[in-house]
């Protein structure tokens, strides 16, 4: 397997990619492409996914976002999610031009806030083959909830704060990506500490903190409201215990979705990345994307 450095365009920026080509001989292969969660970069994690699709024959693309991790964008760590979904789309076009690849079988893979993103750009292409929603966002409302009151109002306040005297003062108001139960984190529970830092101990390029104004616009986003025009497969890997993306809405959104196969698995948010059931959640995505991608 070889693992290159690519870049494409994306709204007159380069984003940055890591492209994994699988062993033997040459062949139109399918290609997996990979985006990550809430703040988060290709270097938290991705590679361990996308190794063991290359390992089965898929090609895959991990990418990181604009603003983030080596992609452009100025200013530097803003949350935007109409540009990163434009990231995918961006990513999928490109992904279709790259020699080898069979741009018929084109597969989404998407974690967290991630996972929430194919499942709103999923509806807009009919060529895509297969999805994986892996501990998906699907409704703001609900993640909102989770929080808890307090840290509701005080993430609400910083987020309110940020888009009135952002543009005045000409700077972002930050507020942390990831806190315990009760703090002002877009992230606030009693897991996240130490599951979003395990994470973010393996990128370079993280930075703990984004312009808060981003706690608007989750709060009022839905990727489960077009999953009913998702044409491919989608395999939802829903983690029950999840504070950050509760599996409540997620399993509802997988009921309206027409070729919808669910694994749960008994863990919080974080623990689908590590360890043992890191390995029982890429087994359970390798065969599912290998079945649908077959030629």
């Amino acid at each position: 397997m070889e693992r290159v450095e690519v870049g494409f365009s994306s709204g007159g920026d380069q984003c940055a990619g890591w492209l994994y080509l699988p062993d033997g001989p040459p062949r139109p292969r399918p290609l997996v492409v990979m985006g990550h969660g809430l703040g988060a970069d290709r270097e938290m994690g991705l590679d361990r996914y996308a190794r063991r699709f290359a390992s089965a024959g898929m090609a895959a693309l991990a990418f990181d976002y604009r603003h983030f991790g080596a992609s452009e964008g100025e200013p530097r760590q803003v949350i935007n999610i109409g540009r990163q979904r434009a990231d995918w789309h961006a990513a999928i076009a490109f992904a279709r031009t790259i020699r080898g690849i069979d741009a018929t079988r084109i597969a989404l893979w998407g974690s967290s806030f991630g996972g929430g993103h194919v499942l709103s750009v999923a509806p807009d292409d009919h060529y895509i083959a297969a999805v994986v929603a892996q501990c998906p966002f699907t409704s703001g409302w609900s993640s909102a909830m989770a929080k808890g009151p307090l840290s509701l109002i005080k993430t609400g306040t910083m987020a309110l704060t940020d888009q009135i005297l952002g543009p005045v003062i000409r700077r972002p108001i930050r507020a942390r990506l990831a806190g315990k139960k009760h703090s002002a984190a877009l992230m606030s529970a009693p897991d996240v500490p130490e599951g979003y830092g395990r994470l973010a101990e393996e990128s370079a390029h993280y930075r703990p903190k984004v312009p808060a104004r981003i706690g608007m616009s989750t709060l009022f986003d839905n990727p489960a409201r077009r999953v009913k025009d998702i044409k491919a497969p989608v395999l939802y890997a829903v983690c029950d215990n999840d504070t950050v993306a509760p599996a409540g809405p997620t399993l509802k959104a997988a009921e309206r979705t027409k070729h919808a196969v669910v694994k749960r698995y008994p863990i919080g948010h974080f623990d689908i990345y590590f360890d043992d059931w890191f390995e029982k959640a890429v087994y359970d995505q390798t065969e599912f994307l290998m079945a649908v991608l077959r030629p």
